[in-house]
């Protein structure tokens, strides 16, 4: 439910604060006073246009911000977080909007920003606000077949599991095979390239690692003489006479004397013997790879030929020969299918026929379901119209089959909802009605029906019962309480049935300071709220009569009330 909101520089609003309850909370107050405003607000954070208009005059951003707790673990609207990547914990939501009077609008979900669609996502889940004329979720014939299915329960959701199990498999193959079927010239321009790639590639033979030990090589080619040279120099400074071993032998001599005589003198001696016998085995080592060293003037071409083909190769396949080799795997299986596409495709058209056929059946199901809850829906409404005094009205649901084939992941059905509110008129849709009165009690008879299934949050019915009064008055009146026994509502109304229903009554009224307008809300019970149904009841001037009246209808309320939630 919507717990909280905190509304600064909004219109009239300079700063409030709101908390709501469970249940119905009425929002009275007299004409201007900024009921509207409120609702403005949530609608805000619910993702609707703003505008700089709504900002207050000489503020330089409007900030509003509201508090959700959400109690039910399955809740869809934390799908819709999840696929957004927002947190939430302990089922609180927080939505948050900042308008800005240079036109940039800044929005926020548990402190995450947000766009202005991904917000208007999030708030659909929460929020359903009815005015009037709004052409809400109700009035939205695509979203009919989405309420029959919620009002049809678990016997269809079970069914509709299983057709979309069929039906993801369906779509899935049938996409793949409409690629597939592509024209046979570029089939042919495929298989062409796909195959000089191939040859170009394995004839190539590629080696991992081959390429570093090529720069290697071609390193050691360009500096062949210069290695040839040092290698000379470096023998002769070792082994040449009166050089490096000649020396090195001599102090070993001296040094193995010396130890002979002296222990601590040993240490050192080893030291220098091993270093002789080292250099020894360095300057043979170095004396073979010289007669072995023959420098070919044919060689560094062909390296850098090599090492200038596997340039080219991976310009073309990859970065890195280990890329083209997996490149050549993806390119030899693709080519494989291309050379047999048309047993292949042979096969998926077989086993398409037998996924249209298993949908069908399944699609059929589905559509038996709909058309047994149809009429209990139909039932149901044409009660809810009765005791809104519409009871010549006729409410229809219109189930058709779309055309031959033409399967959507609901099925094959299309779903809309048609009214008559008078003997002797033709159904229509619901979109057509013109009625601002008619309208207000068919969304009411609907959502009296539908707030059981459909989730939401807050319902918000603003001066939805504008232009009615007596026994209709009150039908609307019950209405709205009984929807509350499902969600929390929020009702601005004029009517002080209504207001004498609520579970929670806040005032709105308008308030100067310092020479400015601004909002203020207070909570009223008890005498406060019999004084303000007597306003409603007669206007400015209060009476005994009409507090007499207003108490008497605030103990109808609760009578009715009683009933309703046993």
């Amino acid at each position: 439910m919507l717990s909280e909101i905190s509304i600064h520089n909004f219109a009239i609003i300079e700063h409030l604060e709101v908390t709501f309850d469970e249940g119905l909370t009425v929002l009275t107050g007299e004409t201007g006073a900024g009921k509207s405003i409120i609702i403005d607000a949530v609608q805000l954070l619910a993702g609707a246009r703003g505008s700089q208009e709504f900002i207050r005059h000489g503020a330089k951003k409007a900030e509003l911000e509201g508090m959700f707790t959400i109690d039910d673990e399955d809740h869809p609207v934390f799908q819709k977080l999840s696929e957004f990547g927002i947190e939430c914990e302990d089922g609180s939501i927080i939505l948050r909007r900042d308008l800005n009077a240079n036109g940039k609008t800044t929005c926020r979900v548990n402190g995450k920003l947000v766009t202005i669609a991904s917000l208007r996502e999030i708030g659909s889940q929460l929020i359903d606000i009815h005015g009037q004329h709004d052409n809400q979720e109700l009035m939205l014939e695509k979203r009919h077949i989405h309420l029959l299915d919620q009002f049809a329960g678990s016997s269809l959701a079970e069914a509709h599991r299983n057709y979309l199990d069929i039906y993801n498999q369906y779509t899935k193959l049938k996409r793949r095979l409409e690629t597939a079927t592509e024209n046979e010239q570029q089939v042919a321009q495929r298989i062409d390239l796909y195959s000089f790639q191939l040859k170009e590639i394995d004839n190539a033979e590629l080696v991992i690692g081959e390429e570093e030990e090529l720069e290697e090589e071609k390193l050691k080619l360009q500096h062949f003489h210069r290695i040839f040279e040092r290698l000379n120099t470096a023998y002769e400074s070792i082994s040449g006479d009166n050089h490096a071993l000649d020396w090195v032998g001599s102090a070993m001599s001296d040094l193995e004397d010396a130890a002979s005589i002296d222990k601590e003198l040993a240490s050192h001696s080893e030291v220098v013997s091993s270093s002789f016998y080292s250099l020894q085995d360095t300057a043979h080592e170095l004396k073979s790879i010289i007669d072995r060293m023959e420098y070919d003037p044919t060689r560094l071409p062909i390296v850098e030929d090599r090492l200038a083909m596997l340039v080219s190769l991976k310009r073309k396949y990859g970065a890195t020969i280990e890329d083209i080799l997996i490149y050549r795997e993806k390119i030899a299986d693709d080519l494989d299918q291309l050379l047999n596409r048309d047993e292949r495709l042979g096969q998926e058209q077989e086993k398409l026929a037998q996924l249209e056929k298993d949908l069908e059946v399944e699609a059929n199901e589905l559509s038996i379901i709909r058309q047994e809850s149809a009429l209990h829906l139909e039932k149901a409404i044409m009660q809810q119209l009765k005791e809104l005094h519409m009871e010549k009205s006729t409410f229809k649901v219109s189930i058709n089959r779309k055309a031959s084939n033409s399967f959507d992941s609901h099925g094959f059905d299309d779903v809309v909802f048609l009214i008559s509110t008078n003997l002797g008129e033709p159904l229509k849709p619901l979109v057509k009605i013109a009625s601002g009165g008619e309208l207000s009690r068919i969304m009411l008879a609907l959502k009296t029906i539908f707030s059981k299934h459909q989730g939401i949050t807050s319902i918000i019915f603003d001066e939805v019962d504008t232009g009615v009064s007596g026994r209709v008055a009150q039908a609307i009146a019950d209405k709205i309480a009984m929807i509350a026994t499902h969600s929390q509502v929020l009702c601005i109304s004029h009517l002080p049935q209504v207001a004498a229903m609520a579970d929670h009554h806040l005032l709105i009224r308008k308030e100067v300071k310092e020479n400015r307008t601004t909002t203020a809300v207070a909570e009223i019970a008890d005498m406060d709220r019999t004084k303000e149904l007597s306003r409603m009841l007669s206007g400015a001037e209060i009476t005994t009569l009409t507090l007499q009246h207003a108490d008497e209808l605030l103990t109808m309320a609760d009578e009715r009330k009683i009933s309703f939630r046993n």
